[in-house]
Order: structure tokens, then sequence, then C-alpha cells
């Protein structure tokens, strides 16, 4: 029974052990049993929604990178949001168009932005996932 419990509570970690590569600073793509598992363990959350063909999601691509390697937000997870390809993620977070950022502490939005390439700005805004 308990090892029963304990092999429950593991395979519960499971999405966000796929998340982890995040935590270096790589965005992953999004996946809602990561997404919700982040969410359960408090974690700060960053949902990057981009295009490839989008020249300011080019922008913010290093400068989340650099953030993402700060100390302060070393358990920061990035999740990227395909705009062409991801229209039931968009929904869900009523995201309408690339560049959007959307930040969260555990389950509560706590910002979001379109089409910033303030470094500073987008700083604030990852400041308010801690």
């Amino acid at each position: 029974m308990m090892l029963r419990r304990a092999l429950l509570g593991l395979a519960a970690l499971l999405p966000l052990a796929l998340a982890l590569p995040a935590l270096a600073g790589e965005p992953v793509p999004f996946d809602a049993d990561a997404f919700a598992a982040a969410q359960k363990a408090g974690r700060p959350i960053l949902v990057e929604v981009s295009a490839p063909w989008c020249p300011i999601c080019k922008t913010q691509k290093p400068i989340l990178a650099k953030l993402a390697q700060d100390p302060r937000f070393k358990d920061l997870v990035i999740f990227d949001v395909d705009f062409d390809s991801r229209k039931d993620v968009l929904r869900r977070f009523d995201a309408r168009m690339q560049s959007t950022l959307i930040a969260f502490k555990g389950e509560t939005e706590t910002g979001r932005s379109v089409g910033e390439t303030q470094p500073e700005w987008i700083e604030g805004l990852v400041e308010k996932t801690l």
C-alpha cells in the first residue's frame, strides 16, 4: 500500500519532470499536464506565445534566455506556445497575438504583455512570478 502511494506520488511529478529542461532556461513546448504540475507545485511560470516568423518574438527570446539564467529565476519554467499550431492553447489563455507573455505564480496569473521588447519591462513581468 505504501509503495503504491509512493509510485502514484512519483507519477504525479512526471509531467513536471518533462518540463525540467526549462530549468536551464530552455523553453519547453506547452504541455497541459506539465503546466498543471508546475502550477500545483507553486512554481514561477512564464507562458511564451511565439511564432518563428515574428520579429518581436525573435527579440524577446534572448531577453528571456538571459533572465532564465539569473539566479533569481532559477525555478522559472518557460512554456512555449506556437502561435500557428496551438490554437487550443491560445483559446485557453485568451492569447490573441504572437509575442504574448503570460506570467503565473503557481495557479495565479500575475501579469501579461503583448509585443514588449524592453528588457527591463520583461524582467518586471517575470519578477511577478516570484
